[in-house]
């Protein structure tokens, strides 16, 4: 058993400063960091209470949904999906699941962990499910569930959805969907693409710290929840209780994580103010500067670009160039962070992620700069600024199109 006197209490931790261009955390800005830092309240104060509903408004936005059972789940991304398989999934239920990369492989576990029978259908990683075969397997499996990744964050894949979620209930199964990297980078529509449940985390695009994940259930998930013959696998993520707390009668369920909420809405009222439309955008257009600086240093994508996510960039790493070494000093000479490959891409791969606040110019521009360098000190023959100015070409043109 470790012991410490008083002079050897450890100093108080600061740590070195980083820019996260990696998939997740994001950078966050000053101000939600700010809210973290605000007195506590009770988590039955009334004045915490009013924040948890203008949290769910808020989440209402951004999901574009009118849904009454909309509120963010004490816990990261990953619970988010637990708690979505785990309400509409009793034992022996059939549940298709769509796998493309290892976020959708995680969805297979969780179901077949909540007594699911899970068919699974796959993609190689970097490529996207064409409706008619996920339509010819939901004929085939008779799912009541149909699980999908829409921003698939080991490849960058972004997955169409609204054929899918129309093949889903031609059937009579729900659908539910992953947008943990995609919510407030990309269009998703819970409401217009009929969406029967949802969730994300805080991390991505929404520029919070990790901790909470925001989840939607629409009509008929809330009545599959309700009719339930057996009790849901997990009780802390029972949404029929813990809706219960995020409702009108605030039954007392769990301690929330206060700051965390604090700092949601902080973010989501970030994303207000800005609007979806114009930080769509904003993703977009940096998206397209990084990659036309990449392209310009010969490097590939490793989803095809119709189908590649604006936020995350998943790069097939040069011939002769290792991963770490990279990386590392990316991290060490600049501060920089990005990611490394999952699954069969790693040591394959690096993901760049351009998310919230961090989707900028000056982060575009710094990393092309420091990794055309690292990549020329390793022999690579790239042309001297030609990254910089592939991606300010980008920003040119766009400065230069007519409003």
């Amino acid at each position: 058993m470790a012991m410490f006197t008083p002079s050897e209490a450890p100093a108080a931790f600061s740590p070195s400063p980083r820019v996260l261009l990696g998939p997740g955390p994001s950078e966050v800005p000053p101000r939600v960091l700010a809210a973290m830092g605000m007195p506590l309240l009770g988590h039955l104060d009334p004045e915490f209470v009013n924040l948890m509903d203008e949290t769910q408004q808020l989440l209402r936005y951004v999901f574009q949904t009118k849904n009454r059972l909309t509120m963010a789940v004490s816990g990261t991304g990953s619970a988010g999906m637990e708690a979505v398989v785990v309400n509409l999934i009793e034992p022996g239920d059939p549940m298709l699941v769509c796998v493309n990369g290892v976020f959708g492989g995680r969805m297979v576990d969780v179901a077949e962990r909540a007594g699911a029978k899970v068919s699974v259908i796959e993609r190689p990683f970097g490529e996207v499910f064409d409706p008619d075969e996920v339509r010819d397997a939901i004929r085939r499996v008779r799912p009541k569930v149909v699980g999908i990744v829409h921003a698939e964050t080991s490849t960058g894949a972004w997955q169409p959805i609204e054929d899918i979620a129309r093949a889903a209930h031609e059937a009579d199964a729900l659908i539910a969907i992953d947008t943990v990297t995609s919510l407030g980078g990309v269009p998703v529509e819970i409401d217009g693409w009929d969406i029967d449940a949802v969730y994300s985390g805080t991390q991505k695009c929404l520029s919070c710290p990790p901790g909470l994940a925001p989840v939607s259930f629409g009509n008929r998930a809330s009545d599959v929840i309700a009719q339930r013959k057996t009790k849901v696998q997990s009780w802390y993520l029972d949404m029929s209780m813990i809706q219960r707390y995020w409702g009108s009668d605030r039954f007392y369920h769990h301690t929330a994580p206060i700051s965390m909420n604090y700092a949601l809405r902080e973010a989501l009222a970030i994303v207000v103010e800005e609007g979806l439309e114009s930080r769509i955008e904003r993703h977009a257009l940096n998206a397209r500067a990084l990659k036309a600086g990449l392209a310009a240093m010969g490097m590939r994508l490793v989803t095809d670009e119709q189908h590649a996510l604006p936020q995350l960039t998943c790069i097939r790493i040069p011939d002769g160039i290792e991963d770490m070494p990279v990386r590392k000093r990316l991290l060490h000479d600049w501060g920089i962070e990005i990611g490394g490959g999952l699954g069969p891409l790693k040591g394959q791969a690096w993901r760049i992620g351009l998310m919230g606040h961090g989707s900028r110019q000056v982060y575009v521009t710094l990393l092309l700069a420091a990794m055309e360098t690292c990549l020329r000190d390793l022999g690579l023959p790239i042309h001297a600024g030609a990254a910089l100015a592939a991606a300010s070409e980008v920003y040119t043109q766009d400065a230069a199109s007519p409003v």
